[in-house]
């Protein structure tokens, strides 16, 4: 169970197990990406090019789980799968646009 995605923190929502589960893309979530996924900059220019693989994908969204729980990483990939990479590029460009820009402040009222 996850409380709701923060747009401004760069979170994003995944359905994982019946339920959607919160990627939040802290320090050192991306630390750890980046560990096994190389730069993280090349990630992005790898996604905007189309390339990138769907274990990288899996492998994003599985770090930057902000409660994995009992899920195994093959679940976060079977969700991928099941939910089509269309609807998984979603949270993706959430993920990749916090790599890229940060924080977004919220708009002064």
């Amino acid at each position: 169970m996850t409380v709701g995605a923060n747009p401004f923190r760069g979170e994003a929502s995944l359905p994982l197990a019946g339920s959607p589960r919160l990627l939040r893309p802290s320090f050192a979530a991306l630390v750890a990406a980046e560990e096994e996924l190389g730069p993280l900059f090349a990630l992005v220019e790898r996604a905007g090019a189309g390339q990138l693989r769907l274990s990288e994908m899996a492998a994003l969204f599985w770090h930057c789980l902000a409660d994995r729980g009992d899920l195994s990483r093959e679940a976060v990939g079977e969700a991928v799968m099941a939910m089509g990479l269309a609807a998984a590029s979603k949270p993706l460009r959430i993920l990749l646009g916090q790599i890229l820009q940060g924080q977004v402040e919220p708009a002064a009222p």
